[in-house]
């Protein structure tokens, strides 16, 4: 097939769009892939849809390999089976909610776990029927706080969503290594530099969890990998390893210290210290941070975590660690509520004395001694203890990680980097079948609850993935796997004969069931040449000076590498498979 660039719908532009942040956004914009519609939502242009229909392709032959099967389920949907769940409610304001005109609930599906679970209790009575794995490619929708970086956050998107279905663990156990081998083979094929990481598995519910990440500076996502291991890890994962239990007997008793003016870590090192307490050092400090959380529905409640004083609170970990319960920091009118929390002076015997829970790192094991808040202005507690002066309610561990922490399996130590998440296989379990009662009749012909999994690939996203791993200065670079034509033609020679030459080979290349496109725009070489360059296939031919002498150009876009040959020549090295 020829597409011609002198009727193709395509607008190429110069300058980056004015919101665009990251390479991705800025190239598929004003190379004509895309269009924005509205924060959050694109159009997509020929060239862009030729670009996710062949992410679409790959996607779809894995998961077909595995023994999948397609369906497609409205994106419409009521309210019933996410009330069920409590998604209605734990989504909170992601969710796009709708009234039809006689007043019932609906939404714009975020996810499918629900409707799959009650399309196969519609369909399947027997262990006969299972094992079972459908998927989807489907645009989903979520009204993202931050929508940004073009189709990297969208509100309107397209994923493949998979479940499978089991009578018992083992084969849920299958179906995941099927899913994480499939996964596998899609981003080979396309080429993406990713790694698997644990993960949590937040609002989905479930077990086993793991993130398929590309490497990307423009990820969103922090994750973590071993120096000594393939240890790799979503950075809301980790868990960092607690020390061992100390003896508490012979330690010193706590005691209270004047600390006037320390507010902050700092402060209180340099008090300590100029007040001849010894070399304390800020990790040897346990600061306490006042949050509140709110189950879906209920009212908020305080809490206090301790944290060692040379970290800070990672709030993507915080919020990772309580999800779907909202977790906020303390604001001002927070601490008026509670006039014994002395802000800068917060210690855990005042909270725990008042019953508000208090959870502490895992570094602030059994036995360690701490200097703490002493509940009122101006005074720190020395020396105290957990498990003697304090007792925590719960460990919680979501301090920051840092570069050179120990790695959690014991071997090296951790290098922080970030990512892009394109794919998250999940063991869900029996969270859906449990809430809908979805039972098959067992080879003892008793009723047995079915077990499932759930995997998402971001097929819209895996587009700019693509485009940030695969590009240059000039614009972008396509992998031959995705890209929108297999040739660029470019006719760069006005002389007599040169345009109808140029066809003919484009048209011996279509005939040997190559994507072609053709520029046979009247515009000068130079912006020919820029278009292309910025469009990105991976492979140009062109027909330009070289012509009067009986040679075209064969560029390789991704290499950057070109060469003249004989027209005769570049068919045969385009053609050869």
């Amino acid at each position: 097939m020829i597409t011609r660039m002198s009727t193709l719908f395509l607008r190429t532009l110069r300058e980056d769009p004015a919101d665009a942040e990251v390479a991705s956004h800025k190239l598929l914009v004003r190379a004509g892939y895309i269009r924005r519609v509205a924060p959050g939502i694109y159009s997509w242009l020929p060239a862009g849809l030729r670009v996710l229909r062949n992410v679409e392709k790959v996607v779809r032959e894995e998961m077909d390999g595995i023994g999948a099967q397609q369906i497609e389920l409205p994106a419409l949907l009521p309210r019933e089976p996410y009330e069920t769940t409590n998604r209605w409610t734990e989504y909170g304001s992601a969710l796009f909610r709708l009234k039809d005109r006689k007043g019932a609930d609906y939404l714009l599906g975020p996810t499918h776990e629900e409707l799959f679970a009650l399309t196969v209790k519609s369909q399947c009575t027997s262990y006969k029927d299972l094992p079972l794995v459908l998927y989807q490619i489907q645009t989903k929708y979520r009204d993202e706080e931050r929508s940004r970086a073009g189709l990297l956050r969208c509100r309107e998107f397209v994923m493949k969503d998979s479940y499978s279905f089991n009578v018992d663990d083992a084969g849920l156990a299958a179906a995941y290594q099927a899913h994480r081998g499939a996964y596998q083979r899609i981003f080979n094929r396309l080429g993406i530099d990713y790694v698997i990481c644990t993960a949590m598995s937040g609002a989905m519910g479930g077990s086993a969890s793991e993130e398929f990440l590309a490497v990307s500076p423009a990820g969103e996502d922090t994750f973590v990998r071993s120096t000594g291991s393939d240890y790799a890890a979503n950075v809301e994962a980790v868990r960092i390893p607690a020390p061992a239990a100390q003896p508490i007997d012979g330690q010193p008793e706590m005691e209270d210290v004047l600390t006037p003016g320390a507010g902050t870590i700092d402060e209180l090192v340099s008090c300590l210290q100029q007040a001849g307490h010894g070399e304390i050092a800020a990790d040897q400090t346990l600061k306490t941070l006042m949050v509140k959380t709110r189950e879906p529905g209920g009212e908020w409640v305080p809490l206090g975590i301790g944290i060692p004083g040379d970290r800070e609170l990672d709030q993507k970990r915080l919020e990772a660690a309580f999800d779907p319960t909202e977790v906020e920091l303390f604001e001002a009118e927070d601490f008026e509520k509670y006039p014994f929390i002395k802000k800068g002076y917060i210690g855990p015997l005042e909270l725990l004395d008042n019953d508000i829970a208090y959870c502490v790192d895992p570094r602030a094991a059994a036995g360690t001694a701490w200097v703490v808040g002493g509940g009122r202005p101006d005074v720190h507690r020395l020396h105290a203890v957990v498990g003697r002066d304090f007792t925590p309610t719960g460990v919680l561990d979501v301090a920051t990680i840092r570069e050179g922490d120990p790695a959690p399996d014991g071997h090296g130590t951790l290098t922080l980097a970030r990512g892009i998440e394109i794919g998250h296989i999940f063991q869900l379990g029996r969270k859906y079948t449990n809430a809908f009662e979805l039972d098959v009749l067992g080879e003892d012909g008793k009723p047995q609850r079915v077990t499932m999994g759930s995997y998402g690939i971001g097929v819209s996203r895996l587009v700019a993935v693509l485009a940030e791993q695969f590009h240059d200065e000039k614009g972008l670079r396509w992998p031959a796997q995705v890209a929108p034509w297999d040739v660029h033609v470019v006719v760069a020679n006005k002389a007599e004969g040169v345009a109808e030459a140029a066809a003919g080979m484009a048209e011996q290349l279509s005939a040997a069931g190559l994507e072609v496109l053709l520029d046979d725009r009247k515009a000068s070489p130079g912006v020919k040449f820029k278009d292309s360059e910025l469009l990105g296939m991976p492979r140009v031919l062109v027909i330009g000076r070289g012509w009067a002498n009986g040679k075209v150009e064969l560029r390789n876009r991704l290499t950057g590498e070109s060469e003249e040959m004989e027209p005769v020549a570049a068919l045969d090295a385009l053609t050869a498979r």
